[in-house]
């Protein structure tokens, strides 16, 4: 069964999802350090929101490409 059949492919979706989560991470990571002034609890809430946020962010994704609203 296919949940969506919007035109990017699951592959393309999962490295978007990494590469942009990737870079909040470290904004996540920057900020948590300098709010917190600890490296092992901005570490462990960037590696905490990386995981959790990649998920909605496919979800997001498919969600989006699979929406004919907007397209020509």
């Amino acid at each position: 069964m296919i949940l969506f059949s919007g035109g990017d492919t699951h592959s393309r979706s999962v490295l978007k999802a990494i590469s942009w989560r990737t870079l909040g991470t470290l904004d996540t990571f920057a900020i948590s350090w300098f709010l917190s002034g600890k490296v092992g609890l901005a570490g462990s809430i960037a590696v905490l929101e990386f995981a959790t946020k990649i998920v909605w962010y496919y979800l997001h994704e498919r969600l989006w490409a699979a929406a004919p609203w907007g397209r020509r």
